[in-house]
């Protein structure tokens, strides 16, 4: 069954020609991406620390039980593990270990964005080629020949509509992602915020 779907999916897009090579490629690229930034987000959520819990930690002077992995819960850990009781240094380290954790919070994203917006410029260099390949068959068997024009108008169209079928969900996943960064970015914020306000 699966042998038979790649087979189909093969001669559905073969007429494309070879501009759908880098539309499949930066496809695969792009979702592979973002399930790596869906993964990323669900890791350093699940079971993370809340702001009561670390608040208590921190008056304890000992990590939370209550976080595994999660974003709060390694730079709680860090700082109860590397205060030094001076409350303005202290609140500088806090600043530190949020800011370190804020470029893994928006890698790749840039990435997919890009590559989604990449997908339907090479779906219209696929329909210049196609159009230029159905002009040459007007050149050279004026419009009589419909099996030759078939050829180039296949490889135009196809490889537009590819182009626009990995640009639409991908310019959304783009924006998903971005949002849900700023989001956690915005909890972090307020988290380390709370934090200096117990200190």
């Amino acid at each position: 069954m699966s042998m038979d779907l790649i087979s189909d999916a093969y001669e559905y897009l073969r007429p494309g020609g070879p501009v759908m090579i880098p539309i499949i490629v930066s496809s695969l690229c792009m979702w592979a991406l973002i399930t790596e930034r869906m993964l990323y987000f669900r890791r350093i959520n699940r079971g993370d620390v809340d702001i009561g819990g670390a608040v208590k930690s921190l008056k304890d002077s000992r990590p939370s039980g209550q976080g595994g992995n999660g974003l709060r819960a390694r730079i709680l850990a860090r700082f109860v593990h590397e205060r030094t009781g001076d409350s303005e240094l202290d609140q500088k380290l806090l600043d530190q270990y949020a800011m370190e954790e804020l470029p893994a919070l928006r890698r790749y994203l840039a990435v997919i964005a890009v590559l989604a917006a990449v997908a339907p410029l090479l779906g219209l260099l696929g329909t210049v080629t196609g159009m230029m390949s159905t002009f040459n068959v007007i050149v050279v068997f004026g419009t009589g020949n419909a099996r030759g024009m078939a050829g180039g108008i296949s490889e135009a169209l196809i490889t537009t509509q590819c182009g626009l079928l990995v640009a639409i969900p991908g310019l959304f996943m783009s924006a998903f992602l971005s949002r849900r960064a700023d989001r956690i970015e915005r909890a972090l914020g307020e988290f380390v915020m709370v934090l200096k306000r117990n200190i």
